[in-house]
């Protein structure tokens, strides 16, 4: 696949919340998953398929209800890949909040290798 293809799969996928199937099609298998910084959830940095589902299941655990869930069209650079994701969420214990987040991926032969967030 190439880049632009993989963004508009991605996005497909993503804004219909199947995160595991975008994970299972899109990804290598040791792709890196970087958070913007650690804290005391999530490591700054996740490496393989297997953990970074891990990482995904733990953060939904956390998640009382999503009310909406908005991802940008994809800007494309390159191997790049960025999207701005906002998602009206209540967190569990929590009052309900808007969340938003700069997505960028990495390409490379075909298949998505690092993800990383930045809010």
């Amino acid at each position: 696949m190439t880049t632009k293809q993989i963004a508009g799969r991605l996005k497909e996928l993503c804004s219909k919340g199947e995160y595991d199937q975008a994970q299972s099609e899109l990804f290598t298998d040791n792709a890196v998953s970087i958070e913007q910084e650690a804290s005391p959830m999530f490591d700054k940095e996740t490496t393989g398929l297997k953990a970074m589902r891990e990482k995904r299941n733990k953060f939904e655990a956390m998640v009382e209800k999503v009310h909406s869930n908005n991802i940008s069209d994809p800007l494309i650079a390159g191997n790049s890949i960025a999207f701005l994701s906002i998602m009206d969420v209540t967190m569990k214990g929590r009052p309900r909040e808007t969340m938003s987040e700069l997505w960028l991926y990495k390409v490379k032969d075909g298949k998505i290798i690092s993800e990383q967030f930045f809010m």
